[in-house]
């Protein structure tokens, strides 16, 4: 296990930040969808489709037979082989921003780009994860980059790539429903605030932290931030807001409101607060299913967005193509894949492109 006792000076990138690829788990456990899994393909296809254009996409697959159904899938859409990789490392499930790689840029005097291996247990609710604990570990091994877990109190740290969002800068936004409950879906056991906010600053350079409350109804993460706010640039976030005083999100997301005005960013400054709506409540098998357009992916030249045949796709649509005027926003059909209770953030992840370290001897060139 490779731990260092102090930080070597970890950044977490902010995630509209140069990437060097997009990490995504094909799907592989048709649990996640129940009776619509021979669907979610198309819908990976589609993403794919949509992010080759402005960076590379890396694709965790189980095993040989699943490649070659991913690359027909992919070739009749038309996808661009060239700009997809293939890595055979089997998972249990295909939620790869929680369990995939966290891969961070490193400060001066050390390599561009580093692992971080934090703990994943299936959301502390399910008990499929002995697979996917293992994915930081391999991808490092075939990128050839260095892998740190991260320990407190003596013990390895559990967080999601879900639990939070991140300005760049030092600021990190999360819930107090997902990260200090000790009751219902306990990560770290005994945990407080000040011991999360300790470690999100050893490892991920992480200086000011935003705690909002509760999450929204359906997640099975139990209170996921990006579901319901989420950083589009340095000082703006977008928040979730019901307008039904009669859904169950009202309260929850009110409540959020009034934590952010109240909140300030690492430099002391206000942060910008834009309202992002809710769509009208989906339902499968009687149970509420966590649609939200919070679960945006934001890529090189695109972000996408989950839409769900409601009023309000338009409208969503609309607000962030005016908070990234420099990248297509583009609208991602998500009803089916909200049935796995995730959307497209959820399904992927980030590979920063990081600057590369920075020595004496590349000072002495610049000078």
């Amino acid at each position: 296990m490779n731990n260092v006792p102090a930080a070597p000076g970890f950044r977490l990138a902010a995630e509209w930040e140069p990437h060097g690829a997009t990490w995504l788990g094909w799907p592989s456990n048709s649990d996640d969808w129940p009776g619509k899994f021979t669907t979610i393909p198309w819908v990976y296809g589609e993403i794919v489709r949509h992010l080759v254009p402005g960076e590379s996409v890396r694709i965790l697959v189980n095993d040989a037979p699943r490649q070659k159904s991913a690359c027909r899938v992919l070739a009749r859409i038309g996808v661009d082989s060239g700009r997809v990789e293939f890595f055979r490392l089997p998972v249990d499930r295909g939620w790869t921003r929680d369990s995939g790689p966290m891969i961070v840029c490193c400060r001066e005097g050390t390599s561009g780009t580093a692992v971080i291996g934090f703990l994943f247990n299936a959301w502390a609710r399910y008990s499929d994860w002995r697979r996917d604990v293992l994915i930081h570990e391999r991808v490092a091994k075939a990128l050839g980059l260095p892998v740190f877990y991260p320990e407190h109190r003596g013990r390895r740290v559990v967080l999601e790539g879900g639990a939070i969002d991140s300005n760049g800068c030092g600021t990190l936004v999360t819930t107090e429903e997902c990260l200090l409950d000790q009751s219902v879906q306990v990560r770290n056991p005994g945990f407080t605030r000040q011991d999360l906010e300790e470690v999100f600053r050893n490892w991920l350079g992480v200086t000011n932290v935003v705690w909002l409350g509760k999450g929204i109804a359906g997640d099975d993460t139990h209170g996921h931030v990006d579901d319901l706010c989420r950083f589009v640039n340095r000082s703006t976030l977008v928040l979730c807001t019901e307008e039904n005083p009669h859904d169950e999100n009202f309260r929850p997301l009110a409540e959020n409101r009034e934590r952010l005005q109240d909140a300030r960013l690492e430099d002391g400054s206000r942060p910008e607060v834009v309202a992002l709506p809710m769509p009208a409540p989906l339902l499968f098998d009687g149970r509420r299913l966590p649609a939200s357009y919070a679960n945006f992916y934001i890529a090189n030249a695109a972000v996408l967005v989950p839409t769900f045949n409601d009023q309000y796709d338009r409208k969503a649509l609309g607000i962030l193509s005016e908070l990234f005027p420099g990248r297509q926003v583009i609208g991602i059909h998500a009803v089916d894949l909200v049935w796995g209770l995730g959307t497209l953030h959820c399904l992927t992840h980030e590979q920063p492109r990081c600057p590369p370290a920075v020595t004496a001897d590349s000072k002495k060139k610049l000078r």
